[in-house]
């Protein structure tokens, strides 16, 4: 995908007003900007912002049911996916990010796209923030999927829609937890990369066996 096929595609499948386009293009100008003094995405990627981090992110919302509802978005990073799912829905986002030069660079970005009133920054490690329900929760290159679903497990019900990119190994991280996590998940494939995955699905918890011998194992010690 092409930058204009990509900001093509966007088009086709939301309603950009104008604002949310000159938005766009702000949050592009600056974090070209930023990237000239911190490693906030590969340099490769650059000159391809639109299609490997614009609609990679957007694309997500495909999944998602209609009306506002809270997202958090593990391991924020550069702001993708959750900069771009707050700019072109309604939902009310939690980025999750503990470095402290991109929790800065974060604020920023969200005080110059006005988003003030619907983005949070949880400034800290994932394992200190306070446990909630959230509606969606997406993770982008943030952890092995046995450790996502241990650190994150807590912030979801049976209705918590997940978004996972996983890239060419979506299928073989699903399997190779599926003896210890219970869900329905299926693999959709990239409108960006039609050979990488998105994990789309719920979590319904850990395996009770599983859990028991955990238990058993820890009051050995």
């Amino acid at each position: 995908m092409t930058e204009v096929e990509a900001r093509h595609w966007l088009e086709e499948h939301f309603t950009v007003s104008r604002e949310t386009e000159e938005k766009l293009e702000a949050f592009i100008a600056f974090l070209k900007r930023e990237a000239e003094s911190q490693n906030l995405i590969s340099a490769s990627t650059l000159d391809h912002i639109w299609d490997r981090h614009i609609v990679d992110s957007a694309q997500l919302l495909r999944f998602c049911p209609e009306g506002a509802q809270t997202w958090i978005d593990l391991g924020s990073g550069a702001g993708f996916p959750g900069l771009v799912v707050s700019l072109l829905s309604s939902h009310r986002v939690t980025l999750v990010e503990s470095r402290g030069r991109r929790i800065e660079y974060l604020q920023r970005a969200i005080a110059l796209l006005d988003l003030e009133s619907q983005v949070t920054v949880a400034g800290m490690p994932l394992e200190r923030v306070e446990t909630a329900p959230y509606s969606v929760i997406s993770a982008r290159a943030f952890a092995p999927l046995d450790k996502l679903f241990d650190l994150a497990a807590r912030f979801s019900t049976n209705k918590t829609l997940w978004l996972l990119p996983k890239g060419r190994n979506a299928a073989k991280e699903w399997e190779g937890v599926k003896s210890v996590w219970k869900g329905e998940f299926r693999i959709e494939s990239s409108v960006t990369d039609a050979e990488a995955g998105i994990l789309v699905g719920h979590l319904t918890g850990k395996d009770e066996k599983h859990t028991a011998a955990a238990a058993k194992r820890h009051q050995r010690r």
